[in-house]
């Protein structure tokens, strides 16, 4: 599938900032199911841009900007294509071993209804794998059709008890019940092209399974990721994954409005 991407973040201060500093995670990478045909990241003001790889292998763009800085317009275009590996995750960067995934988070910390939840929805699994696609396939049934909306800094624990409201605290519920099972399991941000509005990149997940690597799942849809995703970013949970993190130096407040498109171009030609 050929997946043309748009997104645009637009912040707006309510007063002029002296310095913003970022961390991009905007820019996909190339794997064996995924390459990336163009990309572009532009700001609409004076800034330093400078990549590199952070430490779960996901590329980063930092971004220097001085003031007075009283808005500030990150750009994001590009082109992907992909393939569909029925959730495997083939040929990705991968620095750090698959356990350090067991390490959990404020926001993925499970309780103890999600680690119940977990135990009763895998309880019948023939293995690993079946275990982690029921688990997946309930949590979908239990909070159907999940948006994708900026981050409400809900922990999973939380969202699980009733307040789930966005893709993100699907993923992480999901993220600490796999975790509560003994499985690596980790955050994805990227982008879906599915025809709905997106106000927000896509969050998924992808757990570990012994013998056969990182596999996707995404508690949305209930399924595995297909070729209409593009896989951006890995963290232990949507904090560490998240598009755009960084520090202002100034005082007031900051507005953010996301415009983003993801369109489905057909086939490879």
């Amino acid at each position: 599938m050929r997946i043309a991407v748009d997104h645009r973040s637009h912040y707006r201060f309510s007063e002029p900032q002296a310095r913003i500093v970022q961390m991009l995670r905007l820019t996909p990478c190339d794997t064996q199911d995924q390459t990336v045909v163009s990309w572009m990241v532009g700001v609409d003001c004076d800034a330093r841009l400078r990549d590199a790889t952070d430490g779960f292998g996901n590329a980063v763009t930092m971004l220097y900007a001085e003031g007075p800085i009283e808005a500030l317009d990150v750009t994001v275009t590009g082109e992907v294509l992909t393939s569909d590996a029925n959730g495997l995750v083939r040929g990705s960067n991968e620095p750090l071993p698959p356990m350090l995934y067991l390490r959990t988070t404020p926001r993925t910390l499970a309780s103890a209804a999600i680690a119940a939840f977990a135990q009763e929805s895998a309880a019948n699994a023939r293995d690993g794998l079946d275990r982690l696609h029921q688990l997946n396939a309930a949590l979908s049934a239990r909070f159907p059709r999940m948006a994708d909306c900026p981050d409400n800094g809900v922990t999973a624990a939380a969202a699980f008890a009733g307040k789930a409201k966005t893709s993100r605290d699907l993923a992480q519920i999901f993220i600490a019940a796999a975790r509560s099972l003994g499985t690596p399991a980790r955050y994805i941000s990227g982008y879906h092209g599915d025809g709905t509005a997106h106000y927000a990149p896509h969050g998924w997940a992808e757990a570990h399974v012994e013998g056969l690597g990182w596999v996707g799942f995404d508690p949305v849809t209930g399924l595995s990721p297909d070729d209409s995703y593009v896989r951006v970013a890995v963290g232990l949970d949507a904090i560490g994954a998240a598009a755009i993190a960084g520090t202002r130096s100034g005082a007031g407040e900051e507005d953010l409005d996301i415009d983003l498109s993801v369109e489905q171009l057909g086939g490879e030609e």
